[in-house]
Parts: structure tokens; sequence; C-alpha cells
């Protein structure tokens, strides 16, 4: 097993207090300021800091991070961690003061991992990294389940649709349009889903 504190982290969150900002950015600057303090102060050492932006998607191709830590308490920086990995999906863990159930369910919908309203502490943040960690790979294995599940489902459907087609072309039983597609795929060293979908776009050309 992967020693926790050797995981590459990615911090996302605003890099410091901009010149005149309102006691509400002050405030949000210092929650990521202790973010960051937190997570050394555990022991995670392999941390990267970005902002979030529109390169964002580009930064964590570039780093490949093993989790994602944003303060959710900036939208903006959820917003972009989320759009960042809609095709890399990765665990996401949102530390937060704000315990508000609908935004709690909004940002799970949305794909993270983890949801912390208490904040961080250098004694809980393994444990919350480790199960961020196990439930994004529970969530992987159960994507790929049902994903494969729906690509069986359409390879039936193209089958039956090509042993149909033979049927009645042929005029054969639906054992003989099978043989039939088995023996076409086996001499063209091809999937049965494959040949049978090959067929059903001639047939098309054909009407």
């Amino acid at each position: 097993m992967t020693d926790s504190k050797q995981l590459k982290l990615v911090v996302v969150n605003a890099l410091g207090t901009p010149e005149g900002a309102d006691q509400q950015t002050q405030i949000q600057s210092e929650r990521a300021r202790a973010l960051r303090i937190g997570l050394l102060e555990a022991g995670y050492n392999n941390l990267a800091v970005l902002p979030p932006s529109p390169y964002l998607a580009e930064q964590l191709a570039q780093l490949q991070p093993d989790v994602i830590i944003v303060d959710a308490a900036s939208d903006a920086a959820l917003r972009e961690v989320v759009a960042a990995t809609a095709n890399a999906r990765r665990p996401i863990v949102c530390f937060t003061e704000d315990g508000d159930k609908e935004r709690i369910r909004a940002a799970i919908e949305a794909g993270v991992s983890a949801y912390v309203v208490a904040g961080l502490s250098a004694e809980g943040v393994t444990a919350v990294l480790d199960v961020a960690l196990a439930r994004f790979q529970v969530d992987e294995r159960m994507r790929t389940e049902l994903s494969e599940t729906k690509l069986k489902l359409a390879e039936r459907k193209v089958i039956e649709r090509a042993k149909g087609l033979l049927m009645e072309r042929h005029r054969c039983t639906e054992d003989e349009a099978y043989r039939k597609l088995r023996r076409l795929a086996m001499d063209k060293n091809l999937k049965l889903s494959e040949i049978a979908q090959r067929m059903l776009d001639v047939a098309d050309l054909l009407i």
C-alpha cells in the first residue's frame, strides 16, 4: 500500500490577498494559507499550489496529482476544479466551514470525494485523504462496471438486429443466423458485435 504521505497533492485556492480586498476575501485568503500550512505540518511535502484559472486542466495534466484539494469557500476554485477534471477524473477533497446541505449535495454530485466541514487539522488530514482515495476508487470501479454493462447491452442489441436481418434475408432460424454471424466474425477476425455492426451498416446503404 502506498504511504499516504508520499501522495502528490495539488491545492487549488487563492495564492494571496489582492490589494484592497474586502474582509470576506481576506478571510478566505487566510483560510487558504492555513490549509497549505496544515498540509505541510501534517507531513505532505509533495505539494503544489495553483490558483483557479482557465489553464487549470493543462496544469493538472502536467502535474498528474494523486489528490486535488480545494477550499470550498471559493466557488470559483471549486467550479474550476470540477471543470478541469471532467475528462481526467481524480479524487477531490473540499475543506470548508460551510455546512449547508444543498451545497454539500451539489459538491458530491459534481464529483467531490470528500467534503470536510470541520476544517483542517494536522491530525485528521491523513484519514480524510485516505477516505477520499478509497471512495474515489469505489466510485471509479462502479463507473467502469456501469459503462461495461451499457456497452454489453448495446452490443447485444446490435447482434440481435443483425440476426434478424439474416433471418429475413436467408429465411433461416435464429440459431442458423447466429452461426452464420459467428462464422463471419471468425473469418474476418472480428468481434461478433463488430461484424454485426458492419452488416447493419451495409444494409443501411442498400436501402
